[in-house]
């Protein structure tokens, strides 16, 4: 009894001493709380191609560590490949600008926060040829519990073949960092926000979770993407909204672009 009593007791101080190590590790995460900054803009589009069709990709680039290779799949996947709106996460600002710069687009970003462990920010971004403004920041609720992440959804106007439409590049809390409450939570700041919005709406990104996509549906929203299957191991997280743009819609999740993030790149096209 005394021997299992001490390894309850040791557990404890391992347990203990595990919380006070993350604790640590939590303080130095740094959040960008400021409702419009830091943000970064380019533009290295020429004129865009103009037909019957739109095309939204959505692409989790696991921390923008494999940059070369998800520029490879955006290029030559033929269904990635001269999307009009191209939604990235977990992208830090370098990132952003050399995928934009080879893919020749415009591109506006926004971290959320900085680690000063890696030195990276991490943050969304949206991608397109057309013309873009009204670029914000929108801040979620509920900071990821261990490291205490803050995260935010970047937004703006990009002018898609002379229709203004409003996009949303979307990255909810891990099923580790918050819970499905908190999660659908930050849902509702993003449907909140969009409701206001005139025009179409697109929303798209890594959502953490498949079942939040039925709170899209009720208000509104076509999910393009509800039916694709696997995007990261065994979940369907990345997901398509569309509101307010009429057409056919196909979609599919690029599988063989598989060396570039965890998650695989997912695509909406709409015929009109």
């Amino acid at each position: 009894m005394a021997c299992l009593a001490r390894r309850k007791s040791a557990a404890r101080v391992t347990i203990a001493l595990l919380a006070v190590a993350l604790a640590s590790g939590c303080a130095t995460m740094q959040n960008y709380l400021a409702p419009d900054t830091p943000r970064l803009m380019g533009g290295y589009a020429t004129e865009p191609r103009a037909d019957a069709t739109m095309r939204v990709v959505t692409f989790n680039v696991e921390h923008g560590r494999k940059i070369d290779r998800a520029i490879a799949g955006l290029l030559s996947h033929p269904s990635l490949k001269a999307a009009d709106v191209i939604l990235l996460q977990e992208m830090d600002g370098p990132g952003v600008d050399e995928i934009a710069r080879a893919l020749g687009v415009n591109y506006v970003y926004f971290p959320g926060s900085h680690d000063p462990k890696s030195g990276h920010d991490m943050g969304n971004a949206i991608l397109s040829p057309w013309p873009m403004d009204q670029p914000r920041k929108l801040l979620l609720p509920h900071p990821s519990r261990i490291i205490h992440r803050a995260r935010a959804v970047v937004t703006a106007r990009v002018t898609i073949d002379g229709l203004p439409t409003n996009v949303y590049s979307v990255h909810l809390g891990s099923p580790i960092g918050v819970g499905g409450g908190a999660r659908r939570d930050q849902a509702e700041v993003v449907l909140k926000d969009a409701a206001a919005s005139t025009g179409p709406v697109i929303i798209a990104g890594d959502f953490n979770s498949h079942g939040l996509g039925d709170r899209f549906v009720e208000e509104g929203y076509v999910w393009a993407t509800r039916s694709v299957g696997k995007t990261v191991r065994f979940f369907s997280f990345d997901h398509v909204f569309l509101r307010g743009l009429s057409g056919q819609v196909e979609a599919g999740v690029a599988r063989e672009v598989n060396d570039a993030s965890d998650h695989r790149p997912v695509w909406t096209t709409l015929t009109r």
